[in-house]
């Protein structure tokens, strides 16, 4: 069981290099790292868009490798659809549909998300975001 769901964002960083992002994952790995299916969407596109294809979906391939793949299910859509709801009658700012989604994952699956997104996230109830400093989780 994880304890974490990877957003896009940190996924790209690290397939990118940067130091502190692959530090950041290699701490929490021993907690368990999840990925939801709408983020294995975005990085896929991403890499089958890339200079290099192959060397991209090759990096993605190995990063995926041990990590859980969170798919999206009736309990998680309806979890989506009552958050989607709340957004839409007490906040101003919408979340993106897809972002949407991968909150909903978290939630469903009781999971700290790790996201650089933090200004979109935070308007989401009771999600609970990696090192917010506005009350999320360490």
């Amino acid at each position: 069981m994880s304890a974490y769901l990877v957003d896009t964002d940190w996924i790209i960083d690290v397939l990118h290099g940067n130091a502190d992002a692959e530090r950041t994952l290699l701490d929490l790995a021993a907690d368990g790292l999840a990925v939801s299916l709408i983020t294995y969407g975005e990085l896929f596109e991403g890499a089958h868009y890339a200079r290099n294809p192959q060397v991209a979906l090759g990096g993605l391939h190995a990063f995926l490798r041990d990590k859980e793949l969170l798919p999206l299910t009736i309990d998680v859509m309806e979890r989506f659809a009552i958050v989607r709801g709340q957004l839409s009658r007490s906040v101003r700012q919408q979340v993106g549909d897809m972002d949407l989604l991968i909150a909903a994952t978290a939630l469903h699956h009781d999971l700290v998300l790790l996201t650089r997104n933090l200004r979109d996230f935070r308007l989401v109830p009771d999600l609970r975001l990696f090192g917010d400093p506005e009350g999320g989780a360490p």
